[in-house]
C-alpha cells in the first residue's frame, strides 16, 4: 500500500472509531443534547483527521532518518505524545468557542479526552500496524523482535 493510501486509511479508520466513542461521552460530560455533542465530535474529528495526516507525514519523515528502524514502545509513546499534544493546542480554542467556556475550562475539559486519546492513539496505531504491516519508514534497519 502506498504511504499516502496508508495514511488516509489510518486516519479515516481512527476518526470513525473516535466519533463512535466520543459523541456519547461528550453528551454525558457536558450535559448537552447528543445532536450538539455529535456535531462537536464531528468538528473535532475533522480537525483531528487533518492533523493526523499532517502529523504522521512529519513523524514518518523524522522516523525514516533514524538509524534504527521498527517501532519500539518509546517510539510509539513519542508518537502518541506528539500527536495528542499538537491536537490539544488546536482543539482547546474550538471547544472553548463551541461550549462557550473559557480556554482554561476547555483545557480542563479536554484533559479527559487527552487521556483517552493518548491510550487510544497508541493502541490503534499498534493494531493498525499489526493488521496492515509497518510503513516503509519503520521497516528499514528494524531490530529483531521489534515489529508491528
Amino acid at each position: 500500500m502506498s504511504p499516502t493510501t496508508r495514511r488516509v486509511l489510518q486516519a479515516v479508520l481512527y476518526e470513525l472509531v473516535a466519533i463512535a466513542a466520543v459523541g456519547p461521552a461528550l453528551s454525558l460530560a457536558f450535559h448537552e443534547p447528543q445532536t450538539s455533542t455529535f456535531a462537536l465530535a464531528v468538528v473535532l474529528s475533522t480537525i483531528a483527521l487533518a492533523w493526523n495526516y499532517v502529523f504522521n507525514w512529519i513523524f514518518e519523515r523524522w522516523e525514516s532518518r533514524q538509524g534504527v528502524g521498527g517501532r519500539s514502545l518509546a517510539r510509539r509513546l513519542a508518537h502518541g505524545a506528539g500527536f495528542e499534544g499538537g491536537l490539544a493546542v488546536i482543539l482547546v480554542p474550538v471547544m472553548s468557542l463551541w461550549l462557550d467556556i473559557s480556554p482554561s475550562a476547555a483545557f480542563v475539559a479536554n484533559l479527559g479526552l487527552l487521556v483517552f486519546f493518548f491510550v487510544y492513539a497508541i493502541a490503534f496505531t499498534w493494531a493498525f500496524d499489526r493488521a496492515f504491516g509497518l510503513p516503509a519508514s519503520a521497516v528499514k534497519n528494524a531490530p529483531k523482535g521489534v515489529d508491528a
